[in-house]
């Protein structure tokens, strides 16, 4: 089978269903081609992307000036692995370090190495700069996160799905409540081993629950208190999802440990960094962390390209307002609505509460009724719908998507 032949949309999910690994479980659209805030199918027809491929694509599909440095670099370097130094690296990871005010960038691929590696990296720091005994540190997170689905970071995820069957897991991890600011400052208290705080500053995949006003604030005052890093998981709020460059800026923190990914590439190639402080960031030497690809030169290319279509067309402002303007129409719909409870998010990462139970297939098949009338989102937790478009939506194009969203939720009225 040539990769030119056209294939139906039944033919492509029939291929993927045979030979693909069934660890997905996608709403049964196939889409060739993007642009901006749309997404086509096989057949041609056109849709509203809604999900952004979970914030990835906040620069809108296919930004020309992305795909420009992808491929120019492309046609020029593509990989030295770090044996070598290389000519883009070194202005990325200038660029990067000055947009969000650090020292120092490790870069990765993917988001979950991203998470991987600061967790390393704050391990090491406890160890050689606070001087906790080698193999005692521990980390808190918070119940119902999400950081990705590596053995490790399933090690302290309470999701069944992604943990059952995958042990032994690792240790190291205290889980407490999140948006809990005694609980935090308890468990700081009580244990002097404790290295770092592991936190989202919306959990996004938990069904995007924004903490109390003032919580990260807090939380980052209590690590300062206790000599413990802060450490932002901000691979799917940062690059302006939130209505800021980081969801963090919302209340001024800079965190000890920065985790960047999916925006940082424009949703064009594998990116994602850790970036810190030198006291922080100069426990790791040669040998003690690594990857082939991480630092490339087209991620490198594509990085500061993101970044800078995120600034240029002030992205993050434009995210501000649009969640404003989406929440206020979804406000006032609901009192009315008997299918949904309530609209919770930040700048354009918003969920609406279906109000049924989390095992039934009431928020799926409203998902499917969108795709029929042209745009595309995705449940999590069953009973919660994630609706995250790209931060290039107009008011226009966002007050079009009220009214989609709206004339298929009123189909589902009791």
């Amino acid at each position: 089978m040539s990769v030119l032949e056209k294939l139906s949309s039944s033919d492509a999910i029939a291929l993927e269903e045979k030979y693909g690994a069934h660890n997905y479980h996608p709403l049964p659209v196939v889409l060739s081609r993007g642009e901006g805030v749309y997404v086509w199918d096989v057949e041609g027809k056109k849709y509203y992307d809604f999900l952004s491929a979970y914030s990835a694509v906040n620069q809108g599909h296919c930004h020309p000036k992305i795909v420009n440095a992808m491929t120019s670099q492309a046609q020029t370097l593509t990989l030295t692995s770090r044996a070598f130094y290389n000519d883009i690296l070194g202005k990325f990871e200038k660029y990067a370090c000055e947009t969000f005010g650090y020292d120092k960038l490790l870069p990765m691929n993917t988001g979950a190495e991203a998470v991987e590696t600061a967790l390393k990296i704050c391990r090491k720091w406890a160890y050689e700069k606070k001087g906790v005994a080698e193999n005692e540190a521990e980390i808190i997170v918070c119940e119902n996160n999400f950081h990705g689905r590596t053995t490790t970071i399933i090690s302290f995820s309470n999701d069944p799905i992604a943990r059952k069957n995958f042990g032994p897991y690792t240790k190291g991890f205290i889980k407490i409540e999140y948006d809990n600011l005694s609980v935090l400052e308890e468990t700081l208290k009580t244990n002097d081993n404790v290295a770092g705080f592991l936190v989202e500053p919306i959990q996004g995949e938990a069904g995007v629950y924004v903490p109390s006003e003032g919580y990260l604030a807090k939380a980052k005052a209590l690590c300062e208190k206790y000599d413990v890093l802060f450490i932002a998981d901000e691979v799917q709020t940062g690059i302006g999802r939130t209505g800021k460059m980081l969801a963090v800026d919302h209340e001024n923190v800079k965190a000890d440990i920065l985790i960047l990914g999916k925006a940082l590439s424009g949703g064009a190639y594998p990116v994602s960094c850790v970036l810190a402080d030198n006291e922080i960031m100069d426990v790791i030497g040669p040998g003690n962390h690594g990857s082939t690809f991480g630092g490339n030169p087209v991620a490198a290319a594509v990085g500061i390209a993101a970044l800078e279509v995120v600034k240029e067309e002030k992205l993050a402002e434009n995210a501000q307002v649009l969640g404003a303007l989406f929440r206020a129409a979804l406000n006032k719909f609901i009192p009315s609505s008997a299918i949904v409870n309530a609209v919770r998010g930040k700048g354009l990462l918003n969920a609406i509460l279906i109000n049924d139970t989390e095992n039934s297939s009431t928020a799926w098949d409203i998902c499917l009724a969108l795709r029929d009338n042209g745009l595309l989102a995705k449940p999590t937790h069953g009973n919660i719908i994630r609706f995250a478009p790209p931060l290039v939506m107009t008011r226009e194009q966002l007050l079009d998507c009220v009214a989609i969203i709206i004339k298929t939720l009123n189909k589902f009225e009791k």
